[in-house]
């Protein structure tokens, strides 16, 4: 097991390729399909978390939500009550009350439904009209291209003022200014105040056309349900994520009157446990998929062990002259292993390859920035070579037990 032997069988594994192009071809292409998924998936994957991640980051890391129940725990279970249940609605009054506390910087409020937005003959379908309180601004990091936010007096008269995403001015004004102009959602008339960009991030291109009113008008006009109103809080400068959350825990157990032994009634969730929710719903993802790359993996080496039977079998008179010649068990089983590891190497460098284009048009077509990781690269070309080793390892026992005779005597 030298280097020189290595050399040869490589050589000789890419020979047997040449020659044999069409079988060649078909013995690797479950190894190329497996890695080219196991890659791109890899890439996929990466590139999703690290958006997430950069999302939230962007959001603000120690923003964080109250809302009636935890959603992210929330389990599919065929009986017991609702997990909403014994929980009251979070209150306009209750969001003041945080409002008023040092530690917060702002607290806007969350009532959303969906619906058709019109502008004279042009309509756009599948809204999402979200109801915010004046402080949506501060949670959704973004620009004003034209107009203005509306006012906290609008929310306390239930204006029917909007301000539109600039993906849904776009449409509805494709040649003039939105600002001033009276759009309908859901048949309802508003004045358009003002045209919003989002920050690009993993999030924001999933919901391009959306419109943002106050909550009350959302509430009192457009039907959203005040039952399910949430609170999104920016804690104030110099104030930790978790000591803004202990005041807001403290502020609502006062105002709802709980004792010290009864469990909050309410949840007050960090933004990355929606983070891991989506995280935990990935690694499903790429179990199963890891599994069915796992099944091109074997079909693959059962090609391997199929193309190296028929190479033992028709270079039978070359194994008995090598052994005729000196050549060791040892040496032949060698040489047989590079070869069988040289084919899925070369199976696992073009699915590498196809992996990686597949990535670049993730990349430029899909906000996700899909990269292959350096580790993921390695352990492709690893898995490869061990594949081929054990999918090699009979058809080299068996070209190293034959019988040196009867090998020169094969015809």
């Amino acid at each position: 097991m030298n280097l020189t032997s290595a050399k040869g069988g490589v050589l000789i594994a890419l020979e047997q390729l040449r020659s044999n192009k069409v079988r060649a071809s078909l013995t690797i292409l479950g190894i190329v399909i497996g890695v080219a998924t196991v890659m791109t998936m890899a890439a996929a994957i990466s590139g999703f978390q690290g958006s997430i991640m950069d999302s939230l980051n962007a959001i603000g890391p120690n923003n964080f939500f109250v809302e009636r129940f935890d959603q992210t725990k929330v389990r599919m279970v065929d009986n017991g009550p609702p997990p909403w249940e014994g929980k009251p609605s979070l209150t306009f009054t209750e969001a003041q009350m945080l409002r008023d506390l040092p530690s917060i910087r702002s607290v806007a409020t969350s009532a959303g439904t969906g619906g058709t937005v019109k502008y004279r003959s042009r309509s756009v379908p599948s809204v999402s009209l979200q109801g915010y309180s004046a402080q949506w601004v501060d949670y959704t990091p973004g620009d004003f291209l034209e107009g203005r936010n509306f006012l906290p007096v609008d929310e306390a008269r239930t204006s029917s003022v909007t301000v539109l995403s600039d993906k849904l001015a776009e449409a509805l004004f494709p040649s003039g200014s939105a600002v001033g102009k009276e759009v309908r959602l859901r048949g309802q008339a508003f004045r358009v105040v003002g045209v919003y960009r989002q920050k690009e991030n993993i999030f924001s291109g999933a919901q391009g056309n959306w419109a943002v009113i106050p909550t009350t008008t959302a509430i009192k006009r457009l039907g959203a349900d005040p039952e399910w109103m949430n609170l999104l809080v920016v804690p104030a400068t110099g104030y930790t994520q978790e000591q803004a959350m202990d005041d807001v825990v403290a502020r609502l157990r006062q105002a709802r009157s709980l004792r010290p032994a009864e469990e909050n009634n309410f949840a007050v969730v960090r933004q990355e446990a929606f983070a891991d929710l989506i995280n935990g719903v990935i690694q499903v993802f790429a179990i199963v998929m890891l599994v069915l790359a796992g099944i091109g993996l074997i079909v693959g080496g059962v090609g391997v062990v199929g193309i190296m039977m028929i190479s033992v079998t028709e270079r039978t008179r070359e194994i008995g002259v090598r052994k005729a010649l000196g050549a060791t068990p040892r040496e032949i089983l060698w040489q047989f292993l590079v070869e069988s590891m040289t084919v899925t190497l070369i199976g696992g460098v073009i699915g590498l390859l196809i992996a990686m284009g597949a990535a670049a048009l993730i990349s430029a077509f899909t906000p996700i920035p899909a990269a292959i990781p350096l580790w993921a690269v390695a352990a492709s070309l690893l898995a490869a070579a061990v594949s081929g080793m054990g999918f090699g390892l009979y058809p080299a026992f068996k070209a190293a037990r034959l019988d040196p005779v009867d090998a020169l005597r094969y015809e």
